[in-house]
């Protein structure tokens, strides 16, 4: 991941990426724990792209609580960009050449902005649009509500794909493999790359629909079939005999089996025996247990509403496909049966029989027949110690003020 890429035009020396209230409140609950920028899209994070496309230091600016973990150092001037918008090399010119005082707006949001900390928080504020702004012409894509980042992910990956794979070499792949389509892409680059102890055996790969991305140490076991794109985060596994369709994405030290379809697994996850999961986000330190199924589509094929955290209620989508979205430290038990485009918050441990409501509140333990009752921040942080120091992880006093935080929000969705 140390590719050298063109820097943007410009002379700033840091990029600071930063989330707005409003932003924050429609992502959750994967926003509850990370700074927007910090959401995987693709094969890299939002704040990954932003680096590699510019070349410069990139930090976050997330709301109030996330700073105990997202501190920002000091300095005197930076270029300040929204953490919801997926950049290409257009957007960041425009943004890091924008004279100082300035700032770019998108309709009525400003979306980047040069100069010092304290006028930009001024600025954002008094949410007035600065006389000094002008409107970006060109076209991003950003994230507005959750079930965006599996709605990009097929884009996201296509374009971080040439970003980590140009100007290197991949590792060998074995001959025990399966490829169905070209091993090279139309842009000469090579369909399938595999980085340093990656391992892949007696696995079916199709390419026909875009590449298939393996990070270092990672490992697809005999019979795994994948059809791009797909990228495996280092030191994951996807087990035997499962069926992974694209795009999907896969973050670092996860496990995954069974039937995986256009899902996006932030990091240290387990999805590892069988079950369906679709078009589905699932954030970090998440456990599904085995024959759990996510539906993604409602038998009478009626657009999705969905839960909406500031809203206090389902919101209309224009989706027809959504499953799960799962907050950090959730789990859930065996054979358990999830409705269409159901939303678990941070810490829930679901279980037992029969479909639960689509919208589990944060710190919830129970099942649907049997009821929910909270969970103590001391259970939870007994248990998220012991699932953290199996990653040789620890559970920081950052993190426990940002629980202590999610915790006081959960309780007014009880």
């Amino acid at each position: 991941m140390n590719t050298t890429v063109s820097a943007a035009s410009g002379d700033a020396r840091k990029i600071v990426l930063f989330d707005s209230e409003k932003r924050h409140a429609d992502l959750l609950p994967i926003s509850f724990t990370r700074p927007i920028a910090e959401f995987r899209v693709g094969i890299l994070s939002i704040k990954e792209k932003w680096e590699f496309l510019s070349g410069l230091q990139c930090v976050n600016l997330p709301v109030d609580y996330l700073r105990y973990k997202f501190p920002l150092s000091p300095f005197d001037e930076a270029v300040f960009a929204a953490g919801w918008i997926l950049p290409d090399r257009e957007f960041i010119n425009a943004v890091c050449s924008l004279p100082a005082g300035h700032a770019l707006c998108i309709g009525d949001e400003v979306v980047a902005f040069r100069g010092t900390l304290a006028v930009f928080a001024s600025m954002l504020e008094s949410k007035a649009i600065p006389p000094t702004a002008k409107e970006y012409t060109g076209e991003v894509d950003q994230l507005t509500y959750v079930y965006d980042v599996f709605r990009l992910t097929h884009k996201g990956i296509l374009a971080d794909y040439p970003l980590l794979v140009k100007g290197r070499r991949s590792q060998p792949l074995s001959a025990t493999n399966t490829v169905v389509g070209d091993y090279l892409l139309p842009s000469g680059l090579p369909a399938i790359f595999l980085e340093e102890g990656a391992t892949v055996e007696g696995a079916v790969l199709n390419v026909k629909d875009g590449p298939i991305f393996i990070a270092a140490g990672a490992e697809v076991m005999e019979g795994a079939c994948l059809r791009g794109p797909v990228s495996l985060g280092s030191h994951s596994k996807i087990n035997m005999g499962s069926k992974i369709y694209g795009a999907t994405v896969i973050g670092p030290w996860s496990k995954i089996g069974g039937e995986v379809n256009n899902a996006v697994i932030f990091g240290y996850s387990n999805k590892a025996h069988d079950g369906f999961l679709g078009n589905a986000v699932i954030g970090e330190w998440c456990n599904i247990g085995a024959g759990t199924n996510a539906s993604n589509l409602k038998n009478d094929y009626s657009k999705i509403r969905l839960w909406n955290y500031p809203r206090h209620t389902f919101m209309r989508t224009d989706l027809q496909f959504c499953g799960l979205i799962m907050g950090d430290h959730s789990k859930i038990g065996v054979n358990c049966m999830l409705n269409t485009a159901t939303v678990i918050g941070v810490g829930v441990n679901l279980h037992g029989s029969g479909f639960p409501r689509p919208f589990i509140p944060s710190f919830s333990e129970g099942a649907p027949t049997a009821g929910f009752a909270d969970v103590p921040l001391k259970k939870f942080y007994d248990i998220a110690e012991r699932v953290m120091s199996r990653r040789g992880v620890s559970l920081t006093e950052a993190d426990r003020i940002i629980f202590e935080r999610v915790y006081e929000v959960a309780s007014k969705f009880k």
